[in-house]
């Protein structure tokens, strides 16, 4: 029995809470897992894990034993980046998933900088935003707009986006310019709905001029929970939209989008690299926070005050 392998293998049931899971995510089968687990436990005389049919435990014994795994594999790792060739180049297979847009429009074109920066970082980039299983997707970290409520989470906050509200010409041309934000909740107007992840309903918008201070939900025909398909919906003409700058000013600079509500400022939302508290923050995911935080201040600052 390799004990890494095997002390790898429980980590990864644990935190996945099935040998199938942990076996997709360590490329392995789940035999192999299922062994290296019980020979483990045969070697150790203790009994880590309870098994039904329908999910994984872990016992107290396995709790406490996962602890001290969990701190070994991370000096483990330590170690071997310790060396000063490794330490000046990360290196290793990094998991993360990002937005749909922000990976389009900011992450993609200056991925050329990041390789060459750390060239023997191999990037699993998932894009979605839909929520993801960090533990049981065996990914290292996310990026995402909105305040972080898992507490389960660690979170950095990155950046701010500030958002405008646009709306197509088309759309103007049929529903009148609305003047007020208010007038987003008459009947003849319509917005395009995102659906937050986790809760599956849309989101208000707040927004503040001189000592006003208005939240506008909207009358939506539509709305969709990816945040290309959000602006494609805009920009075809089926409602008001409210998108952070960098999606919108190439499309209102062409004229596809024209901007409303002068004079009124939308909050903005923050931008948070979470990570599992388990999840060791080793050389290459640091290397890949510092690397969004430097796109970030160019594209979507900090504002003082809140990070």
């Amino acid at each position: 029995m390799d004990r890494f392998d095997a002390m790898q293998a429980f980590a990864r049931v644990v935190e996945a809470g099935s040998f199938t899971k942990a076996a997709q995510t360590l490329h392995m089968s789940k035999t192999t897992v299922t062994q290296l687990v019980q020979q483990l436990e045969a070697r150790l005389r203790v009994k880590l894990l309870n098994r039904t049919t329908r999910q994984v435990k872990v016992t107290a014994d396995g709790a406490a034993y996962y602890e001290r795994v969990v701190r070994l594999l991370a000096d483990m790792e330590d170690a071997d980046t310790s060396l000063s060739s490794a330490s000046a180049s990360p290196r290793g297979r990094l998991r993360v998933d990002v937005p749909s847009p922000l990976a389009r429009m900011i992450l993609m074109p200056a991925l050329p900088t990041f390789h060459a920066r750390y060239p023997e970082i191999q990037l699993h980039m998932g894009v979605s935003d839909r929520m993801v299983d960090l533990i049981g997707d065996n990914v290292d970290c996310v990026l995402r707009g909105g305040e972080v409520t898992d507490p389960s989470l660690i979170a950095r906050r990155v950046g701010d986006l500030q958002l405008g509200v646009y709306a197509a010409p088309s759309y103007l041309a049929l529903a009148g310019t609305p003047l007020h934000p208010r007038e987003l909740e008459d009947t003849h107007h319509r917005t395009v709905g995102f659906l937050r992840a986790r809760s599956g309903t849309v989101a208000p918008l707040g927004m503040e001029r001189d000592a006003e201070r208005i939240e506008v939900q909207g009358r939506y025909a539509v709305a969709v929970d990816d945040g290309n398909a959000y602006l494609a919906a805009g920009l075809a003409g089926m409602g008001v939209l409210w998108l952070p700058h960098y999606m919108a000013q190439d499309h209102a600079a062409r004229g596809e989008l024209v901007p409303l509500f002068d004079g009124w400022h939308c909050d903005s939302m923050p931008m948070h690299v979470a990570f599992p508290p388990n999840r060791h923050v080793s050389a290459k995911l640091r290397a890949f926070i510092d690397w969004v935080v430097e796109l970030m201040a160019v594209h979507a600052p900090v504002v003082v005050g809140r990070a």
